[in-house]
């Protein structure tokens, strides 16, 4: 988390459910700013899905609750927003207008305040999607299974983050307000940059293509090699003993098959005192 404390002193009103908005919360709060959450009485879905993460995400944070359906409870929001520096949302901008609160609309009664919404694409915020349909969208899944983490929504809290301090800088050093746009498919895109590039992918560098960048089983687990510099190449290839030379194509599956019979015959516990012993880049990772 954050050791600095930028927006000390800077208010943040969170409407934003589910993850994106929350974690996004979650390290605004660790940069120093005064966070507080508006929810629904019926709560965060987030908190039925998981409690452990609710808690987590929302520690430090204010909750209130209101029914933004009720005028009490807009009245209550309205309140809430003149004391508020940063209003960060996750509707789509017409359950928003249905509110009245788009952005014209807020701007209008609350002219000092800023607003990031977190919407699923920039470009046609009103169509339906989820984390996983991002990354299939920018072809980060892979085959049938399952990503091992929420790739989009935690880049997306990134790039919330990342607005929120723009907001921030522009109300400090301009006193404007504005309003930004962050895209769950548009932070997938981002990540997916790499693939884009063809690092990623099975013929590039760091897709499968390079004999010292792969994870290979052990005796009792696997291990994870990333000796992509050539001073870490040379020294692996000398320890498991595969030709020094990286080309041409048929020296990469020699140095491969190499590399494989030796992490075979070794434990984890062995490959750990072998990387640190030789100051190389390996991760193992035992059978459970």
């Amino acid at each position: 988390m954050a050791t600095t404390k930028p927006l000390r002193g800077t208010r943040i009103l969170s409407l934003a459910l589910n993850l994106p908005g929350p974690a996004a919360l979650m390290r605004l709060k660790a940069f120093g700013a005064s966070c507080t959450k508006l929810e629904s009485p019926a709560g965060d879905p987030m908190n039925a899905y998981s409690k452990p993460a609710y808690k987590q995400m929302h520690e430090g944070v204010k909750i209130v609750t209101a029914d933004l359906k009720t005028e009490k409870g807009m009245v209550k929001l309205h309140k809430l927003l003149e004391k508020t520096d940063i209003l960060l949302t996750s509707f789509r901008p017409s359950a928003l207008a249905r509110l009245g609160l788009s952005w014209k609309q807020l701007h209008k009664a609350h002219p000092h305040l800023s607003q990031v919404s977190i919407v699923g694409d920039t470009a046609a915020p009103e169509i339906p999607g989820h984390d996983l349909t991002y990354m299939a969208e920018h072809d980060l899944i892979q085959g049938l299974h399952l990503p091992p983490t929420l790739f989009a929504d935690m880049g997306g809290s990134l790039l919330a983050v990342e607005a929120v301090l723009a907001a921030v800088i522009q109300q400090r050093t301009t006193g404007r307000s504005s309003h930004q746009s962050v895209g769950l498919s548009q932070a997938a895109q981002y990540l997916a940059l790499p693939r884009h590039w063809k690092l990623t992918t099975p013929d590039g560098l760091i897709g499968g293509a390079h004999a010292f960048y792969q994870v290979m089983p052990c005796k009792d687990g696997r291990v994870v090699i990333a000796a992509l510099e050539s001073h870490f190449a040379e020294r692996l290839a000398k320890l498991v003993g595969a030709p020094l030379s990286r080309s041409p194509d048929v020296l990469e599956v020699k140095q491969t098959k190499h590399t494989a019979a030796f992490m075979f015959q070794h434990t984890c516990k062995e490959l750990a005192v072998l990387s640190e012993k030789n100051d190389l880049p390996l991760y193992v990772i035992p059978n459970k």
